[in-house]
């Protein structure tokens, strides 16, 4: 099989709309979650979300391009754009057509459904938008994405609820492992904090109802109550290890495991065992040719949910055994909540910078768990030498897909 290695990543996120921005925020446990302000919340019991705050598409897309995405594509687009610019890569008409994207988005653009069918409603169906749906469905972002910068190789949608971007760069790595790309754009997307994205889950409890931006979510804490929806992107550029050294490339990292399973469970909760969770680390592992003991640290799906922290926790101890208790293991989403689509794609962002620095970043507003979770949920940033790092995600359907980032040799 063909290595594969990062090249250039871009972010956009609740905390800093740039990988150097984003990475900053997360060492100094900068939280991203305030009071809802895209719509009045006063009949919600939700009044809390990570926003992406002071972002314009405009600087990397002009007015009507603009117009003709949604949020979720936008945000796309633009950490694209930084992810290439860092890769350094020249996007020539060859270089074009053995380049590839892979960016999923869970649930597209609920904010073009709600307009769209209000003026079904209101006005009848002469009435719905032109662009409908071209700015409704999810594979708009991977479209849009190859559109603006003329990526013409494999351009694929992977959707798998909050397993999305994490399944998305696995299905580049393999795509780029097996020949058919030497260059793949991969992440996640989503912007989803609208009326119905709120009340959908909160309709399944799945939501925080906490009004204190720094307890609202707490993922592995006792006193959890729900995850916090946030929105964004994350976006890596992975390329063949010779073709990136023949162009003398700064290499960030390599992707060195992909594991992917299904519970088989249920629609919403995960496996109580964590045994696909822990079979998807394992399959990870296996691939990388590491032992569990030879991996630091894990950038954990870690949602603040009652039933995933405790059987992610029991899936980590099944996969790692006693080197469970050796690891460093953290949750992004406690700084910028859930971003369903984006949140494997961002998570990813954050295990290179951890590779790159050898700091592992806190879990913030973790004080204390419960008595079956007593794993190192990682309460204060740490420095320490971190050469491979695991992700993994989990989403509803029992999808679970993990990634294994090395340091580079």
């Amino acid at each position: 099989m063909r290595r594969v290695v990062v090249t250039g990543m871009g972010a956009i996120s609740p905390i800093g709309n740039s990988v150097e921005a984003f990475w900053d925020a997360l060492k100094e446990k900068k939280v991203g979650i305030a009071p809802i302000t895209y719509f009045d919340t006063e009949e919600y019991k939700v009044k809390l979300a990570a926003e992406v705050k002071e972002f314009d598409p405009l600087t990397v897309m002009d007015k009507k391009e603009a117009r003709r995405m949604e949020l979720f594509s936008q945000y796309a687009v633009a950490a694209t754009a930084e992810a290439l610019s860092q890769s350094g890569l020249e996007l020539t008409e060859e270089e074009c057509l053995r380049t590839g994207v892979s960016i999923g988005s869970g649930v597209g653009s609920l904010q073009a459904l709600e307009k769209g069918y209000s003026k079904l409603v209101e006005k009848g169906p002469g009435r719905v938008p032109i662009l409908f749906v071209p700015m409704l469905i999810s594979n708009m972002a991977a479209g849009n994405v190859g559109i603006h910068f003329g990526l013409k190789g494999k351009n694929i949608n992977v959707v798998t609820a909050c397993a999305t971007g994490t399944n998305s760069i696995g299905e580049a790595f393999r795509t780029i492992q097996c020949g058919d790309a030497d260059v793949m754009v991969a992440g996640g997307t989503e912007a989803a904090i609208c009326p119905s994205g709120i009340a959908g889950f909160s309709a399944l409890t799945a939501l925080s109802t906490v009004q204190d931006p720094l307890r609202a979510s707490l993922p592995f804490d006792k006193d959890r109550s729900g995850f916090v929806m946030g929105e964004g992107a994350g976006v890596l550029v992975l390329e063949e290890l010779s073709h990136a050294q023949a162009r003398g490339a700064n290499i960030l990292a390599e992707i060195v495991g992909y594991g992917s399973t299904c519970d088989a469970y249920h629609i919403t909760s995960p496996a109580e065992d964590g045994e696909g969770a822990a079979r998807a680390m394992q399959l990870a592992m296996q691939e990388a040719e590491l032992a569990p003991d030879e991996i630091q640290y894990v950038n954990a799906h870690g949602t603040g949910t009652h039933l995933n922290d405790l059987c992610e926790t029991r899936a980590i101890k099944k996969a790692f055994g006693e080197a469970a208790y050796q690891l460093n293991i953290n949750s992004t989403k406690s700084m910028i909540g859930h971003a369903l689509g984006a949140a494997g794609g961002l998570e990813a962002v954050a295990c290179v910078k951890t590779i790159m620095e050898n700091y592992i970043h806190a879990t913030a507003g973790f004080n204390q768990a419960e008595e079956e979770m007593d794993l190192n949920y990682t309460p204060e940033g740490t420095s320490r030498e971190v050469t491979a790092a695991l992700t993994d995600s989990l989403g509803f359907g029992g999808h679970n897909a993990v990634l294994i980032f090395k340091k580079f040799r």
